[in-house]
């Protein structure tokens, strides 16, 4: 597959505007982000980029900064090769969790080692979002509960959960590069139970879990909780992350008027992960 290589210069340059840009890109086709010391390297198929609507997206962007850009068309590369010389290194969280590549060597021990191979798709356990969820689902009694995975990325979040005795598991996402790249991790950690299927929340009429992960954006959050609250199982648990603490009265008040109370938010770098319960 060919992609494009966007390098976006933003001045002045503030992480938190480099993280929204990110957001907002992926809801126009981009599928990887690296940052620099000046923005942001943007990633996307070739046949999925429309500068019009990139064009659009910065003119409305939310934050008085300015954005340059350069597009670069890049030539078809081996994705976990520049993973492991520029970015992806192993996560380690205490002797509980090891998450690591297969060209990864001499990773510490731990109680759950899970092997990702990420090449485009989001979900490696760096970014802010996808560790606070690992925070919970370490946390959690998942044992025999039915749980989804909404917006799964590289299936990192499904594997823990299997590998913590969660069940019929679905994982989901609109993105066929992600769905294939779950499907080979899951195979690369031997496990079972994992239901992997491409779309968003039109797939989950007449599904039922006790437990859901949503780690997205803010506006599909909020677009699509009532499907996520209509299949979860009462006194089931919605864990929500992928925007800001500020974001949190907009979801609380989404959640209370889909008969979900929060009851918990743990935040880092203004990222935010919250836990809802169904009534």
């Amino acid at each position: 597959m060919d992609y494009l290589e966007i390098n976006f210069i933003i001045e002045p340059y503030e992480e938190y505007i480099s993280d929204v840009l990110a957001s907002e890109l992926g809801e126009i086709g981009f599928d990887s982000f690296v940052p620099t010391i000046e923005g942001l390297d943007a990633y996307i198929p070739k046949n999925a980029f429309d500068e019009l609507n990139l064009k659009n997206l910065l003119a409305d962007f939310p934050f008085e900064a300015s954005i340059d850009y350069k597009v670069t068309q890049i030539e078809s590369k081996n994705w976990n090769e520049e993973w492991e010389k520029n970015y992806f290194q192993p996560i380690v969280i205490g002797n509980d969790c090891v998450i690591h590549s297969s060209f990864h060597k001499n990773v510490p021990k731990a109680t759950y080692d899970i092997v990702i191979d990420p090449k485009m798709a989001f979900g490696t356990g760096h970014h802010e979002t996808t560790s606070l969820v690992i925070g919970q689902l370490l946390l959690m009694d998942l044992e025999g509960k039915t749980l989804l995975d909404m917006g799964c990325g590289t299936a990192v979040l499904a594997i823990l959960a299997a590998m913590r005795g969660a069940k019929d598991i679905v994982a989901i996402d609109i993105d066929t590069w992600c769905t294939e790249n779950s499907i080979e991790n899951i195979a690369i950690n031997n496990i079972s139970g994992i239901e992997v299927k491409l779309g968003g929340a039109e797939l989950l009429e007449g599904l039922h879990f006790d437990i859901i992960l949503a780690n997205i954006n803010r506006n599909i959050l909020l677009a699509d909780m009532e499907q996520y609250a209509a299949c979860l199982s009462s006194g089931g648990e919605l864990y929500m992350s992928g925007f800001y603490v500020e974001d949190i009265p907009l979801i609380e008040a989404e959640a209370i008027r889909n008969g979900l109370k929060l009851t918990y938010y743990k935040e880092k770098n203004n990222w935010v992960v919250v836990k809802t319960v169904k009534d």
